[in-house]
């Protein structure tokens, strides 16, 4: 499948943002993803889609992208997902985001109707549980603790931090070709070797907005297009799911239009990072667009 690798302008510079396939696909899949997260991410899924266009962007202050600093925030990764849209003449996309990455997608979806046809949440997106009794300048290592480690640390080789993520609990098992080219494209080069692309500024500005305020409720509340919630049974380290099956019950209570699949493996990682977990998510994203066309078809 074609890959290329563009510059979109945006708000104080400019955005990196993959995309494979081609102009005119019958599908479009607009991906944002997770907090420390890039782009490349998102290849399983686009191997799985070969007639679609999957446009996913670096998000500013992560990948290409970590040099685009503030404004952060959801509502600006929406904006940054509008311009993006913009700049490659497309009108409506299934919006798929993982993580953080589902937050900007209900952010989006909430904002810029117009723009999408149906929504994705792949373990993220729905509020999570805020630690009781954690001061805001803390919910980074509280919340992702040893990923927010690792962003400050720097690797004196690449072959260091593919041994880094080949132990890490969520890929112990699971280390993939996939992993391995996700890992390579997270580093960039500094003083004395490499350090992850994800800026700690950015991670924190955002991670503040993933505890569900009344504003963001509404704004989940306010879709109206088909979604579909993916819950990994298991974390961010191979343990505890990010959310609870009480959690999860909860929301999806509170939205019309949402749906939940719950899944019997994977953790927050491999189901992105692994062809088996992405085919779950291709399977979602075509019976999403079918019904669509379907709909279209109809009025």
């Amino acid at each position: 499948m074609s890959y290329q690798r563009q510059y979109v302008p945006v708000s104080n510079g400019e955005l990196a943002v993959g995309v494979w396939g081609k102009p005119g696909a019958s599908m479009t899949v607009l991906a944002p993803h997770g907090i420390t997260a890039n782009h490349s991410c998102w290849q399983p899924l686009a191997d799985l889609l070969p007639d679609a266009q999957i446009i996913a962007p670096d998000l500013r202050g992560r990948g290409r992208s970590n040099e685009l600093g503030e404004p952060y925030g959801l509502m600006q990764h929406a904006r940054d997902l509008e311009q993006t849209l913009d700049f490659f003449g497309v009108d409506k996309a299934i919006v798929v985001g993982h993580s953080m990455g589902g937050f900007v997608a209900v952010r989006f979806a909430a904002n810029f109707a117009k723009r999408v046809s149906a929504v994705v949440l792949v373990d993220g997106g729905l509020p999570l549980k805020r630690p009781d009794g954690v001061a805001t300048e803390d919910l980074v290592s509280e919340t992702l603790g040893p990923a927010a480690d690792r962003l400050a640390r720097v690797f004196e080789t690449r072959d260091e931090y593919q041994e880094f993520w080949k132990a890490h609990p969520a890929f112990s098992h699971n280390f993939n070709k996939y992993v391995s080219k996700y890992v390579d494209y997270d580093l960039h080069e500094v003083v004395n070797g490499f350090q992850p692309s994800g800026n700690l500024d950015a991670v924190q500005a955002d991670i503040s907005e993933l505890f569900g305020d009344d504003e963001y409720l509404q704004e989940l509340q306010s879709i109206q297009v088909p979604t579909v919630f993916i819950r990994a049974p298991r974390g961010l380290l191979d343990d505890q799911p990010l959310y609870s099956e009480d959690l999860t019950q909860h929301h999806s209570q509170l939205v019309s239009q949402l749906g939940v699949l719950k899944l019997d493996d994977f953790n927050h990682y491999t189901i992105v990072l692994s062809e088996k977990g992405s085919r779950v998510i291709a399977e979602q994203v075509m019976e999403l667009s079918k019904n669509s066309k379907l709909s279209q078809e109809t009025r």
